[in-house]
C-alpha cells in the first residue's frame, strides 16, 4: 500500500480545540484523568475476570474482551490528544494518520461484533437458561472473539486500502482532534464522491444496522420474559439495562458521524471526544456499578492480595 506519486503531503495539521490556553489546560487535566481512569478501570475488569473463579462464565469472558477493546480504542487517540494540548502546532505524519484511522476502525468494528455476541449471550441466558452452558461453550466463545477481530480487520482494511492510495497534494488541515476518515478523504486531490458513499455504507450503515439489530434482540428478550412471567420482566430489564446503555453510548456517535453525508456531522468534535475519550470509560463504570457480582469479586480479589502482601512482610 503505497501512496500515489501525486501525493506531496507528508503530514497533516490538526486544528484541535480552538480555545484559549486556560480552557486547553482544563481539557488537558480532564482528558488525562479520564484516560488514566479508563486504563485503570478496564485493566481492573480484565484482571478481576481472569483471576476470580466466580466470574469464569461466558458473560464475564466477553466483558473482559470488551474492556480490552475499550482500552485499545481509547489509547489510539487519547494520548495524542493530550500531547497536542501541550503544543501549539498539532501535527501528525501521513502514516501516523493512516495508522490512527486503521486501528480506530479495527477496534471499533471488533467491538460492534462483540456487542452482538454479548446480546446473544444474554438471550440464551434469559430465554434458554437450561441449555445455557451447552450453547455458550468455550469453543463458541473463542469463535466469537476470533470473529470479532476478523470482522474488525476486514472492516478497516476495506476502507484504508482505498484511502491510503489517494493523492494528497493540496490542503492538509484537519478540523478535528484526531484523524477521522471522512475528513481525511475530503482532502484528497480528486473526486471522492464514490469513496464517501462507500464509507457511509461500510461504517455508517453497518453501525445503524447493528444498533437496530441489537435493539430488536433486546426487545425480543423482554417480550419473551414478559410472556413467561411478569415478575421476571423487571429482573430481565435490570440485567439488560447496562447492555442497552453501553450499546447506545457506543453506536450513537458512530451513526451520527458516519451514517450521514460528510458535510453534516463529520467535523463534530463533541461527538469525536465522546466516542473516543468518554465512552471507553463509561463502559466499565456502567458494568461495575450495576453488577453486584463484579463488585463482590473485586473486593475479594483486593482482600486476597492485601492479605498475601501482609504475610510476605
Amino acid at each position: 500500500m503505497d501512496l500515489k506519486n501525486g501525493s506531496v503531503v507528508t503530514e497533516f495539521i490538526l486544528l484541535g480545540f480552538s480555545v484559549g490556553w486556560e480552557l486547553q489546560f482544563v481539557f488537558l487535566v480532564t482528558f488525562s484523568l479520564i484516560y488514566g481512569a479508563t486504563v485503570l478501570g478496564n485493566v481492573l475488569i480484565m484482571v478481576t475476570v481472569t483471576f476470580s473463579s466466580s466470574l469464569h462464565s461466558p458473560m464475564y469472558f466477553l466483558l473482559g474482551n470488551l474492556s480490552f477493546l475499550d482500552m485499545c480504542l481509547s489509547t489510539v487517540t487519547t494520548p495524542k490528544i493530550i500531547r497536542d494540548l501541550l503544543t501549539e502546532h498539532k501535527v501528525i505524519s501521513m502514516w501516523g494518520c493512516m495508522a490512527q484511522m486503521f486501528f480506530m476502525h479495527c477496534f471499533g468494528g471488533a467491538e460492534m461484533t462483540l456487542l452482538i455476541a454479548m446480546a446473544f449471550d444474554r438471550y440464551v441466558a434469559i430465554c434458554k437458561p437450561l441449555h445455557y452452558r451447552t450453547i455458550m461453550s468455550h469453543k463458541l466463545l473463542k469463535g466469537f472473539v476470533i470473529l470479532s477481530w476478523t470482522i474488525g480487520f476486514i472492516h478497516t482494511m476495506s476502507q484504508i486500502v482505498l484511502t491510503v492510495n489517494l493523492p494528497f497534494c493540496g490542503p492538509h488541515i484537519i478540523d478535528n482532534i484526531f484523524c477521522d476518515l471522512p475528513l481525511v478523504i475530503k482532502l484528497a486531490c480528486m473526486d471522492t464522491y464514490t469513496l464517501e458513499l462507500f464509507v457511509i455504507a461500510d461504517s455508517g450503515l453497518l453501525s445503524l444496522i447493528c444498533f437496530l439489530l441489537l435493539l430488536v434482540s433486546y426487545t425480543v428478550i423482554l417480550l419473551t420474559v414478559q410472556q413467561r412471567s411478569s415478575g421476571g420482566l423487571s429482573k430481565a430489564l435490570s440485567t439488560l439495562s447496562a447492555h442497552i446503555t453501553v450499546v447506545t453510548l457506543f453506536f450513537g456517535p458512530c451513526i451520527f458521524i458516519y451514517a450521514w453525508p460528510f458535510s453534516s456531522f463529520a467535523g463534530n468534535k463533541i461527538l469525536s471526544v465522546f466516542y473516543t475519550v468518554i465512552t471507553p470509560l463509561l463502559n466499565p463504570i456502567i458494568y461495575t456499578l450495576r453488577n453486584e457480582k463484579m463488585q463482590e469479586a473485586m473486593r475479594k480479589l483486593w482482600f486476597q492480595n492485601a492479605s498475601s502482601t501482609q504475610k510476605k512482610f
